[in-house]
Formats: C-alpha cells, sequence, structure tokens
C-alpha cells in the first residue's frame, strides 16, 4: 500500500458552505445568550465584499447601511442572513456590553475577568458590562479604544485579513458572565506602570472599528 501526504481537493463551493455553517451556528449561540448579532462583510482575497453594488470599503465593514437599528437575536432572521454568504460575525456594542480593546500587553492582567475575543494582530477585546467611560490614565492612550454605543467588534469565527478572530477567553469559560468596566480598567492601569506627565502620546491610535467602516 502506498501512503499519500496530499490533501484531498474540496470544492470551493463546499468550502463556502461550511464557512456559512460554521458562522451562522456562531451568531446563533451569541443571540441565544442575548448578544445582538449582525452579518459583515465576507472576506474574498484580501477584499472584503458586503454585497452593496460600488461599495468602496474593502475593510471589514456591516453588510447593512441600518446595521445599528438591523441588529437582532432572532433566530429565523440570523439564518436567513447567513443562507448564501460566509458574512462576518459582527456584535453590537453599548446595550449588552462595551468592549475595552487594548494590546496584549495590557491585556494580559485582565485576562480571565471575562470574555475576551483576539485578532490575529495581538488586539484583545474585552467585554464588559456597558456604559462606564474610559479613566483618564486609558483615554489618554491612542491603543486602547471603548467600543461603546454605535460601535460593533468582529466575533469569531470571523476572518481578517490577518487571520480569523479567536476567543482568548470564550464567554463559555466564564458562564457567559461580564466583569464590571471598573474592574477591568483597575487592572489595566496597573499593568500601564508608573503613569507618565500629561503630553503627546507616542503610540499611534488604532482605528475603532467604526471608524474602520468609514
Amino acid at each position: 500500500m502506498q501512503w499519500t501526504t496530499s490533501q484531498p481537493f474540496v470544492p470551493p463551493s463546499l468550502l463556502d458552505q461550511l464557512d456559512r455553517v460554521r458562522l451562522r451556528r456562531a451568531a446563533l449561540r451569541y443571540a441565544q445568550h442575548g448578544w445582538a448579532v449582525t452579518p459583515g462583510s465576507y472576506l474574498t482575497g484580501h477584499r472584503f465584499h458586503c454585497g452593496r453594488p460600488g461599495c468602496p470599503i474593502t475593510g471589514c465593514h456591516p453588510a447593512l447601511d441600518s446595521w445599528a437599528e438591523s441588529a437582532t437575536g432572532d433566530p429565523d432572521r440570523i439564518t436567513g442572513w447567513w443562507r448564501r454568504r460566509p458574512h462576518s460575525v459582527l456584535l453590537t456594542t453599548g446595550v449588552s456590553f462595551d468592549v475595552l480593546e487594548v494590546p496584549r500587553p495590557l491585556a494580559r492582567r485582565a485576562a480571565g475577568l471575562g470574555p475576551a475575543a483576539v485578532t490575529a494582530t495581538g488586539r484583545w477585546m474585552l467585554l464588559v458590562r456597558p456604559g462606564c467611560p474610559l479613566r483618564p490614565e486609558l483615554d489618554q492612550r491612542l491603543d486602547v479604544i471603548r467600543h461603546g454605543v454605535g460601535s460593533w467588534i468582529p466575533a469569531p469565527p470571523s476572518r481578517m485579513v490577518e487571520g480569523p478572530v479567536r476567543w482568548g477567553v470564550s464567554p463559555a469559560q466564564v458562564e457567559w458572565r461580564l466583569p464590571a468596566a471598573e474592574l477591568v480598567q483597575e487592572r489595566l492601569v496597573a499593568a500601564l506602570g508608573p503613569v507618565r506627565e500629561p503630553g503627546r502620546p507616542i503610540v499611534p491610535r488604532q482605528l475603532s472599528t467604526a471608524r474602520r467602516a468609514a
């Protein structure tokens, strides 16, 4: 018998179908726990497509013009959205939770307090209870972003150009409980070390997902 290490050929249509099933299942699971979902653009090569003719946005962005109003937990609507396209799964922020998007070195101190999604570029998205503004120590930093009302994040297993979004700490690991934003921010501030005198930040600001879509 002759063994081979070559991978079997999988038709692109089947891969597309598997992607849609995987993304739809994730979206439905989030919705079951009260997290509003909206479809995002889907990755084709190095460009995102949303299905709207002439759309100039090449990065990840909502597939619907009225994405904030259309976000839902209704399983029938979610199933319909993922019936034809492998849309990214976007979670709207500011209602069920806010998100603190931070670089990996800061996130380590707060990891484990609540759900945390991680991008392939090393950005951590920490889900917290909504409504708490950033502390001044964090607000003056250009690499820390709070996603609240009017914003969104790409949720696992959505694919970005650099790679898939994954859970560093899955919601199931913390039983879908969200930590107080004040506690998470306290840990992040502690990770900063000695506070600098106020001045021009030297770290380039990472654009929020809402601004990326502009």
